[in-house]
């Protein structure tokens, strides 16, 4: 028999809870403390289910009766009322303000403490110049994965394949992130991983293998008409091998063992110590003093940097920015001046890692010392499969006498 409005309103509290039936699977629930709220049982895909439409007065048994008789022609459409009750809560949020820049934004928030600052500015670059023009205005949950590939497909239009897989990965996250709120039911962007085109086979970048070219590209530098400092940032890059991103953002602060006040002080000791968080290495490492990297200076290498000392030795970066001293060197900059004098598709500024590493691999061939290859690869900064942070630390620390001796004949055959 069905409930009436005055059977409703004069339910008391009792010893335990209980349960007033309606009809339909309809029932008022009564808890102990007297608190009652209007429930219904249900079942879907041969599972017992339940429905919690509100506390009673606030929807009262009219309004109750209204919300199961949905939930009825959800069952008949093979539709689950749970699922489609949390449908209709998501997109509430959504019409709230909840779009997909919005949700990004939080999602980049949460996550910024545990990138380096390097890290943060290319994340949030992409999302703003990739993602958000195209879908940020979006309610979260009416972005779907065909949008989200073409939107991916215009990326991959431009050549940049690898930047079209990262932009995936982003939007996945922020899709995990929502669904950890409650905003959406899924990750659509997990789908479509296989839709994107594949990583173009081969992608070593160009790299001259020769010594006498080698030094012939740096003599075609010093001629150039390019400013000193950026000579100066191709000759430390050539002579120390580091990668093209930790030379151009280098503050003086991390060179030891030079005295810049006596151009002529022998610098036996000079380092460039790069702190871990500098390194390109697996984000745990981050922060482990033991994966700092430790640069042996040759004296070709100090008196280089002596002499950029004199240009920009007051302020924070080696190199800065030709438009703003407290910015490092654009990342194009050696790339550009390389293209400009005839070096395009032959040598590009992260080749000197590879010209370094064969040249002195082959001449270790030569000269019969085997275990120069460990040394030589540890010089690049290439962590060994398996090592620990206290095994490289100690690597380090006993192969710093011949290092140092590698560093000083690579300088002096680049300079020959």
């Amino acid at each position: 028999m069905a409930l009436t409005d005055t059977q409703v309103r004069k339910a008391l509290a009792a010893d335990r809870d209980y349960k007033l039936a309606d009809s339909g699977g309809l029932y008022l629930f009564v808890t102990k403390s007297g608190f009652k709220s209007w429930r219904m049982k249900y079942r879907f895909g041969g599972k017992e289910k339940r429905l919690t439409f509100g506390g009673y007065p606030e929807v009262s048994l009219k309004e109750a009766r209204e919300r199961r008789d949905r939930a009825r022609a959800e069952l008949r459409d093979h539709k689950d009322p749970g699922v489609e009750d949390r449908k209709r809560e998501m997109r509430a949020h959504a019409s709230s303000g909840e779009t997909f820049e919005v949700v990004a934004r939080r999602w980049y928030a949460a996550q910024c403490p545990r990138w380096s600052p390097v890290q943060r500015k290319k994340v949030i670059q992409a999302l703003e110049r990739d993602i958000f023009p195209e879908i940020g205005a979006l309610p979260l949950l009416d972005v779907d994965g065909p949008m989200i590939l073409r939107m991916l497909r215009k990326v991959e239009a431009r050549g940049a394949i690898d930047t079209a897989k990262r932009l995936r990965q982003h939007v996945s996250g922020i899709f995990q992130f929502g669904m950890a709120e409650g905003l959406v039911p899924g990750d659509p962007a997990a789908g479509i991983k296989k839709a994107l085109k594949p990583t173009p086979a081969g992608g070593k970048q160009p790299a001259l293998k020769d010594i006498a070219e080698a030094r012939q590209l740096l003599a075609d530098m010093e001629a150039s008409t390019s400013g000193p400092m950026v000579k100066a940032a191709s000759r430390l890059l050539a002579l120390t091998a580091v990668r093209p991103g930790v030379l151009r953002t280098v503050p003086w602060t991390e060179f030891e063992g030079i005295d810049w006040s006596d151009p002529d002080a022998p610098p036996p000791d000079a380092l460039w110590r790069i702190p871990a968080a500098r390194m390109k290495l697996f984000l745990e490492d981050k922060g482990d003093e033991a994966f700092e990297h430790v640069v042996p200076l040759s004296w070709q290498a100090v008196e280089t940097l002596r002499d950029i000392h004199r240009l920009t030795g007051t302020f924070r970066y080696v190199f800065h920015s030709i438009r703003s001293t407290h910015q490092p060197m654009s990342e194009n900059t050696l790339g550009y001046m390389y293209a400009r004098n005839g070096y395009s598709g032959r040598h590009v500024p992260h080749g000197w890692r590879s010209t370094f590493s064969t040249i002195m691999n082959e001449l270790a061939v030569e000269q019969r010392r085997p275990d120069d290859r460990a040394i030589i690869d540890a010089m690049l900064a290439h962590r060994p499969k398996g090592a620990s942070g206290s095994e490289m630390a100690y690597n380090r620390a006993a192969y710093m006498p011949r290092r140092r001796e590698i560093a000083q004949d690579w300088a002096d055959l680049l300079s020959n």
